[in-house]
This record gives C-alpha cells, sequence and structure tokens, in this order.
C-alpha cells in the first residue's frame, strides 16, 4: 500500500489566517493558506465527501509525550485530477485546525470517479506545542487539492471531541487487614497539562470507588467520592472479604476517563 505523509506545523497568523506548511513524503513541499470559513454541503468544487469517519466516533485522547495515531476514513467523488485528500479537526475557520500529521493511502476505487480513502490524523505532543484550549469540541471537515491548483473543502457536520489525558493512582491500607476494621483508600487525580507536557493535580473530580472479591470477575462501585482541591482522594470503608480496589474517573467533555491499577487488600 502506497502512503502519503503531511508533516504540518503552524508558522504564524498573516492578517488573522494561518498558513499551513505540508512536506510530502519524497522532498515535494507545498504551502497550504486556508480560507476563512468552511463551506457546509458538498460538491461546491465538484467533490463529494461521504462516509467519514474519526475515531470510530470515539474522543481522541492526548497526553504529555506519547504519540497518538487516529484513524479516519472517507468516500470522495470526483472527475477532477487530485491530490492530497484528508479530513482534519477545525473550529471557527479552515485556517483554525488541529492536526500534526495526516498519512493517507492512495485511491481504493468503488467506480469511476469514486474512491474509498483511508486515513491516519497523528498527534505529537511531545514535538510540536499544544495549548490546553485545545482541549473540547472540534468540527470535521474534508479536504482534496486539484492537480494544477484549487480544490475543495467541506463541513460534514460532525463533532470529535480532543480531551487532556487523566490518571488516577491507588493505595488501600492497611495490609492485611483484621475483618470488620477500616480499609482507608486514597489516591490522585491528575491531568495532563499541554502547555507545560507534565500532569497537573485535577481537584474537584467525582470519582469511582471500585471492588472486585478474590475470585471475581469485575468490579462494583461502592461509593463515589470528591477529589479536593489537590485532586487529592480519601475515604474509608469496612473490611469484609478479600479483594481489591480501584479507583474510576469518567471523564467530561475536555478530559479523558481512566482508571487506577487495582490494590488488594488481604482480610483475615
Amino acid at each position: 500500500m502506497n502512503l502519503r505523509r503531511l508533516s504540518v506545523r503552524r508558522i504564524g497568523d498573516q492578517v488573522g489566517k494561518q498558513v499551513w506548511r505540508a512536506v510530502v513524503a519524497g522532498g515535494a513541499a507545498a504551502v497550504f493558506t486556508a480560507v476563512a470559513a468552511v463551506p457546509a454541503g458538498a460538491a461546491e468544487g465538484g467533490v463529494s465527501f461521504s462516509r467519514v469517519q474519526v475515531n470510530g466516533g470515539k474522543p481522541i485522547v492526548i497526553g504529555t509525550s506519547k504519540e497518538v495515531v487516529v484513524p479516519a476514513s472517507f468516500r470522495m467523488a470526483t472527475k477532477q485530477q487530485w491530490r492530497w485528500p484528508a479530513v482534519f479537526l477545525y473550529r471557527t475557520g479552515a485556517d483554525d485546525r488541529l492536526w500534526h500529521a495526516i498519512e493517507t493511502n492512495e485511491c481504493d476505487k468503488v467506480s469511476s470517479g469514486v474512491c474509498d480513502i483511508n486515513e491516519r490524523m497523528f498527534f505529537e505532543p511531545s514535538v510540536y506545542d499544544m495549548r490546553n484550549s485545545e482541549a473540547g469540541a472540534w468540527k470535521v471537515a474534508a479536504e482534496v487539492h486539484f492537480k494544477g491548483g484549487g480544490g475543495d473543502i467541506d463541513d460534514k457536520g460532525m463533532t470529535v471531541h480532543v480531551q487532556r489525558n487523566s490518571r488516577l493512582t491507588v493505595n488501600a491500607s492497611p495490609e492485611p487487614v483484621t475483618k470488620g476494621k477500616t480499609i482507608t483508600v486514597t489516591g490522585k487525580v491528575t491531568r495532563a497539562n499541554w502547555e507545560t507536557r507534565k500532569y497537573a493535580s485535577y481537584g474537584g473530580r467525582h470519582v469511582s470507588l471500585q471492588f472486585k472479591p478474590a475470585g471475581a470477575t469485575s468490579y462494583t462501585t461502592v461509593k463515589k467520592v470528591y477529589a479536593n482541591g489537590s485532586g487529592n482522594l480519601k475515604t474509608t470503608v469496612k473490611a469484609s472479604r478479600t479483594g481489591t480496589w480501584r479507583w474510576v474517573y469518567y471523564g467530561n467533555t475536555t478530559t479523558g476517563a481512566s482508571t487506577s491499577s487495582g490494590d488488594t487488600v488481604v482480610v483475615k
């Protein structure tokens, strides 16, 4: 399978428009100056896009260092000669985009002038600067450039949430414990700060404490606890039987869900 990869970085603003530089595998280079707005509908430039999918409809969760690869796909119909088709995320206009690199396969021909295209969208927080304000809802658009100049760009009426990764720790003590005595379960909620590339306390979160008895295969929620302003969690439970304790945070529109590891306490 032949792949094209566009490595992109934001290089500044010009009269309210951002210029994007794409370096194509093989050394060819192009500069894309985005239009001010993304038109709705299809075939404005002789192209229609359909069957657009991004990450299977799931949020895109990004931490502070690990590259995140997001699958996407779409169908494109056009009689024009084209290059560099892609779907991308945007907010207020085509110049307000979020992606660090895009890789697409060649046309998987469906019929004359109709192609199915698979894409991988790359986010590299350790390489490219990201702003915390970029977490949240993004719109989806599809774009293609024509050989000889021009192109088409369409809003697809879809929303994808980009989220900052969260983490949870857990500690249950004492270990072991006498049946009927008190177990103290603590932990901490943190969230990726894209601007510092570190994890920081995420206070005030509503987090579930779950328990799985020894020999069981699933956890049950025992209680829900709010983290304090520093993201710290603390609660107590009665020791009834040996099992494993963990914390679960279900996330929100800007922050991904997370689950701590389990901490097993033997009850004697």
